[in-house]
């Protein structure tokens, strides 16, 4: 039975470490606080609270894991609690299980493309902010340790959608000087390509972007929702907010992941909302 270390037991690792024992594998989960493994405690497999950036911490839970995935959230920190979490906290993981295949969950918010181009792993990954240069940085150490660098779009799915969010709070606003693509994929599809780049031991030393099949202009993403829920369309306004990885406008390609054989379950935005998010947020839609 191969053994796998889900460092990062929230959103997506919650998922992903389901996957996989559903799958036949022995997991084994970390979450950053005491509260949140306790919330966890009734899982299948066992939960404990480790602050990955704290190397005694780590290194007082080392077992043989075949697979570690480091898909730890700063949960919208500052830059101390990126630099803590991502870089030194994947640090302490490659030190404490040089032995095994580990997968470092990054982000397409690496590419500071601003002219709607697509991406490919091969395109540059420039980011301006410090968080994007902290995930380059921190790419860069995992892969020269031989691991495997999957760069996320938006993650949306069951309970969660910033989209959907900002726009039934009414803080959404169409910028026709800047209607930017949206690169966005479902919690789900994400468990499944980590799933697949394990199962299918694929080589050390590469990058995967993991994203569905159609990027939508914010604007597009506005009015569907609007259409569906039968609400006016958000106002024509400038926008004035900043990311904090960094304003880009890319379309990213997912098919060297494809070419592996995953699919997405959920490959437009509209299918995603229909299926997935709309029903979880509780809307009654006709």
């Amino acid at each position: 039975m191969k053994h796998i270390l889900i460092a990062g037991c929230g959103y997506v690792g919650e998922a992903t470490a389901q996957l996989f024992h559903d799958a036949g594998w022995e997991v084994e989960g970390w979450t950053a606080s005491t509260e949140s493994a306790a919330k966890l405690s009734g899982k299948a497999y066992p939960v404990a609270a480790v602050d990955l950036a704290e190397r005694d911490q780590v290194f007082a839970h080392v077992k043989n894991f075949d697979s570690v995935i480091h898909c730890a959230s700063t949960r919208g920190g500052g830059l101390d609690l990126y630099e803590r979490v991502y870089h030194q906290g994947a640090r302490n993981l490659l030190e404490a299980f040089a032995r095994s295949t580990t997968i470092f969950a990054s982000s397409t918010s690496v590419y500071a493309q601003k002219n709607g181009e697509w991406v490919t792993e091969e395109s540059p990954a420039k980011p301006q902010p410090e968080p994007g240069r902290i995930l380059r940085e921190t790419e860069n150490l995992v892969l020269a340790r031989g691991g495997i660098v999957t760069r996320f779009a938006g993650i949306y799915g069951p309970g969660r959608s910033a989209l959907l969010k900002r726009f039934l709070d009414g803080d959404a606003t169409i910028d026709p000087e800047n209607d930017r693509f949206v690169n966005q994929v479902h919690r789900d599809d994400i468990a499944a390509a980590l799933f697949l780049l394990l199962d299918r031991n694929v080589g050390s030393g590469e990058i995967y972007n993991v994203v569905d099949d159609e990027p939508i202009r914010q604007s597009e993403c506005y009015r569907w929702l609007a259409g569906r829920l039968n609400r006016l369309a958000p106002p024509l306004a400038q926008s004035t907010s900043e990311p904090k990885r960094g304003r880009s406008n890319k379309r990213v390609s997912n098919a060297k992941l494809r070419r592996l054989g995953w699919a997405p379950s959920y490959p437009t935005f509209v299918e995603a909302m229909d299926k997935s998010v709309l029903p979880s947020f509780q809307i009654l839609t006709s």
